[in-house]
């Protein structure tokens, strides 16, 4: 058995492992902290290291090796493991030369279950799918926490699984929102493997295809959030890949498949009978009677009530029931949530027109129940949409799109997309160097094709970086372009400065 078999428990003998941590964003710098309280000898590689984390880090005696991306750094050749930053592509230069010699490549996520037992073990419920999973991680989290259940949210969702671990007090569950990048890198098999409580897959939409290569391989990442699964496999009724991957996964025996869905569930299930959120999975006579818990009604102050955010609260009720808690208790919870920011969030509402700030719908799908959840929309939408295709959710959707505005560096694939599928729509398009006035000429252009019950809908259905540090900040900046707009006596309407009607 290798030193790194062994490996599997905090109590286990990390001292003097030589360790290279490769990127120091969120989940690096929580990696090398681990790394040297194990006692390793660790060592961060990284392209750029913010002020205070290099100071930490010189506090903690790690070295830090500052690379560029086609330097393979010295500190590999030493290393006995690398840990690597789950934003690094698998055809990374740094990754290349880890398997060129042979060293063992984990994820954080992978190290966080080696060592979870620093304290007590807590259980681990999986969440991924291609959107709703930060929603979803979040709803389960505050339905655990309602029964009575110490829990965090962790992963993918902005706290890394490695400061849960070691937190002083423990948990009963954690949480854990997973990525395709962190699933691509999780052990399947061996001491590393995970073996979650209940694992879900609410969606798949082609996403990172750019990243994984292929649909296939982004798929097949995604599928193994249900390996080992002990109680529940979690998946979308109306989303047939998801239930694939649980009728294909390697799973407990005994691990129950419970599907969730907008309709009358069958036995196993979760969803909707008469606008209320029914139970048909965890009771005993679950053919004859159903568990009530909570209304489409309760859902609405918590802007919870579009059939996407819906479904995020059935798969999240599905966790929360497999892990113990009680109708009731979850009830409360979908009384008393709040959705985070830039998801489907009301910025405004001015002389009949609502303006809703979805930034977070960074890729079609997550734009498509956006969409859907309105009649009439002014649809500000573009940006980096890393592979996929915009086409078929503007054909679904052309009968309810007033008109476009298209924002991004590279505007051709809403152009192409409208004129295959939408010529007769008004698409504007934002043309512009200038990334701090984009979203003030967006609003301008779509003010002036709203009316008394239209949505202007910023729902991108791309990423933001090619104009914005982030979704939150594209989000922020419509916002404020939207606030200043509505306070200014007469709103307006902007045709300057590169808003120009596409030919």
């Amino acid at each position: 058995m290798s030193r790194l078999d062994s490996l599997h428990s905090w109590h286990a003998d990390w001292r003097g492992l030589r360790v290279a941590v490769l990127g120091l964003g969120v989940t690096g710098f929580a990696a090398v902290d681990t790394l040297a309280e194990l006692g390793a000898s660790v060592t961060a590689v990284a392209e750029r290291v913010d002020d205070e984390r290099r100071t930490i880090l010189g506090v903690l005696a790690v070295p830090i090796v500052d690379a560029g991306r086609d330097d393979v750094p010295d500190a590999l050749a030493d290393a006995e493991l690398v840990i690597a930053s789950p934003g690094l592509r698998p055809d990374h230069p740094w990754l290349l030369a880890a398997a060129e010699r042979g060293i063992p490549v984990w994820g954080d996520i992978e190290l966080a279950w080696r060592v979870r037992d620093k304290v007590r073990a807590a259980e681990w419920i999986l969440v991924t799918g291609t959107n709703g999973k930060t929603t979803t991680t979040q709803l389960t989290a505050h339905m655990l926490r309602e029964a009575g259940f110490r829990v965090a949210p962790v992963g993918n969702i902005g706290t890394p699984v490695l400061d849960a671990v070691r937190d002083p007090e423990g948990f009963d569950a954690l949480v854990v929102e997973l990525s395709s990048f962190q699933l691509h890198a999780m052990a399947v098999d061996g001491p590393g493997a995970l073996w979650p409580h209940s694992a879900a897959c609410l969606n798949l939409d082609d996403d990172h295809i750019d990243w994984h290569g292929s649909a296939d391989a982004y798929r097949d990442a995604k599928a193994k959030v249900y390996r080992n699964a002990r109680v529940a496999a979690v998946y979308g009724i109306d989303d047939p890949a998801t239930q694939r991957m649980v009728e294909e996964a390697e799973v407990v025996e005994g691990c129950r498949a419970i599907g969730f869905g907008l309709g009358v569930p069958g036995p196993s299930d979760l969803g909707l009978v008469d606008g209320i959120l029914v139970d048909r999975a965890f009771l005993d006579d679950r053919r004859r009677q159903a568990l009530e818990l909570g209304s489409l009604d309760d859902l609405e102050a918590g802007g919870l009530r579009s059939p996407h955010m819906t479904r995020n609260v059935l798969a999240a009720a599905a966790l929360a029931r497999a892990f113990g808690a009680e109708p009731a208790r979850v009830r409360d919870a979908v009384r008393s949530f709040r959705l985070d920011r830039h998801r489907t969030e009301l910025i405004a509402e001015v002389d009949g027109v609502r303006w809703i700030d979805d930034s977070k719908a960074t890729n079609p799908h997550a734009a498509e129940g956006s969409l859907s959840a309105f009649d009439r929309v002014v649809w500000i939408v573009g940006g980096l949409f890393k592979g996929a295709d915009v086409g078929p959710l503007v054909e679904r959707h052309a009968r309810r799109i007033v008109a476009a505005v298209a924002i991004g560096v590279a505007r051709e694939p809403v152009r192409e997309a409208f004129a295959r599928h939408a010529p007769g729509i008004p698409l504007v398009e934002v043309d512009t160097a200038d990334t701090g006035s984009v979203m003030r000429l967006a609003v301008e252009a779509a003010a002036a094709h709203a009316a008394p019950g239209v949505t202007v809908l910023l729902a991108p259905a791309a990423a933001s970086m090619d104009q914005f540090e982030d979704y939150a900040a594209r989000g922020d900046r419509f916002a404020e372009a939207v606030r200043a707009r509505s306070d200014r006596e007469g709103g307006a309407h902007g045709d300057d400065d590169g808003s120009r009607p596409t030919d």
